[in-house]
């Protein structure tokens, strides 16, 4: 049952005056239930139960951490249509949506508890001590990875299971060993509540300590805020917007002891079309563009927001026939009225600007919080000349870029920041021709696609979800897939070490 309490550990708590209430989208009214925010003493006890767990989480091995990460997922399994309704009621995403990102974040827990069930995942090295060797002796030396500390993580507003409460952030973190408190996002906070409660309800059942995982509500800047600036929080998981998240990394930045953000900020996604692709299959590559636009009423990090062709009479066609594929999706609800607003203010500061033509834009009078799909046109060389152009626009929106050579592609390209993805459409015929293409999108994202969609994050171990910034804020890393691990843990290395005192994976 939704409470709108916080959870301080496993303990329930409403100290405070000020509350907020979630939105449904679909019919434009507040939900019912209040969700109290949390007050700074709140703070203070859930930050502090993180650094006493930490003592005895740390230790636990992996075989017991992913007991835990199974039985989370065991618990929100239990949670049933309760769940998917509360996903539904606060996102307007509709229920096959809901029923899929449960499943992805599922196997997203399990996959991290298969990860640490033995030690590989580590990487632990082992140099033996060569005492006679000369001219000076050579020391014992061991390396594995250890666990940073309590970390913050922020839920996610366009997925409010898989990059939010239980999702890859708060799996990875605690797979590593680092207590875990999470803000919820104020759009789905019902949701998120229930989440935690699965998650509270696992450390019981398998042991672990009481603060290794705690869930906190508040508004705007003041929650989040007193979490980075605690001297006790060692990193901050984020998924969201660049201002979010670049306020965030200043905040870390200018602490005493800076510590790690790793935000994932958003992307436009270039995708080069090659005439001979438009020639030979433009027809179905604009039905399969058509519908990754308007995915998830295009709230996807991934969204392809930038087509990237040459110009010509069957480019002009090709670009038409996307239009009338994309505007004959029927509109679809947006996650929150502040997306929608959010929405319509940039689509129209990129339709503004000059040399942008729209090509076609879904019309008449729509419901509240219904997105207009929208594809719009602009000259390589007028594109180049201004920046504005090059922002995101999250929803179903799609800008396509006329360049008039493919050494003006690069250039528009070359121009780009940092994206998370890169997708290449073209002929066999092209490939022998696509050598500078390709370096130049490797060089701006972290992710390559050939013939393929970017929406879609595939999580297994050789999935790359990040990039250049302002992609992410350290494009080394990666937040899906098993390897998100290693943002939690920093090396060490033992050095003629008594055996009895070393990590038990250092022992032998």
């Amino acid at each position: 049952m939704i409470t709108g309490k916080n959870y301080i550990g496993n303990k329930p708590s409403a100290k405070g005056s000020i509350s907020h209430k979630t939105i449904n989208p679909m019919l434009n009214i507040e939900n019912s239930v209040a969700f109290v925010e949390a007050l700074p003493e709140e703070i203070e006890e859930a930050v502090q139960l993180a650094t006493q767990a930490f003592k005895t989480f740390r230790k636990a091995s992996g075989k017991q951490r992913a007991e835990f990460l199974n039985a989370i997922a065991d618990e929100i399994l239990a949670l049933d249509q309760e769940l998917i309704d509360a996903y539904t009621t606060e996102s307007g995403l509709p229920e096959g949506r809901a029923i899929g990102e449960r499943g992805r974040t599922i196997m997203q827990l399990k996959s991290f508890a298969d990860l640490i069930s033995n030690e590989d995942w580590k990487a632990n090295t082992f140099d033996a001590a060569i005492p006679d060797r000369t001219p000076l002796p050579k020391e014992d030396l061991r390396k594995t990875v250890i666990p940073i500390g309590p970390v913050v993580v922020f839920g996610a507003s366009n997925f409010p299971f898989a990059f939010s409460t239980a999702g890859g952030d708060t799996a990875s973190a605690l797979a590593a060993g680092c207590p875990v408190i999470v803000k919820a996002h104020e759009m789905h906070s019902g949701t998120s509540e229930l989440v935690a409660t699965a998650i509270i309800k696992a450390a019981e059942k398998t042991g672990m300590p009481n603060g290794v995982f705690s869930h906190l509500f508040g508004r705007g800047p003041v929650v989040g805020s007193a979490l980075i600036n605690h001297p006790k929080i060692k990193a901050v998981g984020f998924t969201g917007s660049f201002g979010a998240g670049r306020a965030i990394m200043d905040a870390a930045s200018k602490r005493e002891e800076p510590i790690p953000v790793y935000a994932e900020m958003g992307s436009v996604n270039p995708v080069v079309i090659t005439p001979k692709a438009i020639e030979t299959r433009g027809e179905a590559i604009a039905s399969r563009y058509a519908g990754s636009i308007t995915l998830g009423t295009g709230q996807f990090c991934t969204n392809p927001g930038l087509l990237l062709t040459i110009a010509s009479h069957k480019t002009d066609a090709f670009v038409e026939d996307l239009a009338k594929k994309t505007i004959a999706i029927e509109a679809q609800c947006m996650l929150h009225p502040n997306i929608k607003v959010g929405f319509d203010k940039n689509g129209a500061s990129v339709t503004n600007q000059e040399g942008v033509e729209t090509v076609a834009k879904i019309g008449g009078e729509l419901k509240d919080n219904f997105a207009a799909s929208q594809i719009v046109t602009v000259s390589g060389a007028d594109f180049l000349a201004n920046p504005k152009i090059h922002q995101e626009v999250f929803g179903p929106f799609s800008l396509v870029v006329k360049s008039k050579d493919e050494a003006q592609l690069i250039e528009i390209i070359e121009a780009l920041e940092g994206q998370l993805t890169g997708t290449i459409i073209a002929e066999e015929s092209d490939i022998s021709n696509l050598e500078a293409i390709a370096d130049a999108l490797a060089n701006r994202v972290g992710r390559v696609i050939f013939n393929g969609v970017p929406t879609g994050v595939e999580v297994c171990p050789s999935m790359h979800h990040g990039g250049p910034y302002p992609a992410s804020s350290n494009p080394k890393y990666t937040s899906v897939g098993t390897h998100a691990i290693n943002r939690w843990v920093r090396p060490i290395s033992y050095q003629s070490f008594p055996k009895e005192l070393l990590p038990e994976s250092l022992k032998s």
